[in-house]
């Protein structure tokens, strides 16, 4: 039960933080070309286009990821509380 806890506590955190950073790369591209991103079609446009937060884009992914981390750290807790047989 450990080791369940310890995969859905670290996997989800690693997955969002490999989302957000590839999405970040290509809005650093747009930007050094001279472009503004465009958050809710995910392109480079020429005219400025107003900010959108990642979990207003993404809320399940954002929300499932770390509900799945909260049920990691539950189950590694329970896991560590029960004796060994």
């Amino acid at each position: 039960m450990v080791r369940l806890g310890l995969l859905l506590l670290i996997l989800p955190l690693f997955v969002l933080m490999g989302v957000y950073f590839w999405e970040l790369n290509d809005v650093r591209e747009c930007q050094l070309g001279g472009g503004h991103w465009d958050y809710l079609a995910n392109v480079c446009r020429d005219a400025p286009q107003p900010f959108v937060p990642w979990v207003e884009r993404m809320p399940l992914l954002v929300n499932g990821g770390l509900l799945l981390s909260v049920l990691g750290l539950v189950l590694c807790m329970v896991g560590l509380y029960q004796k060994r047989r």
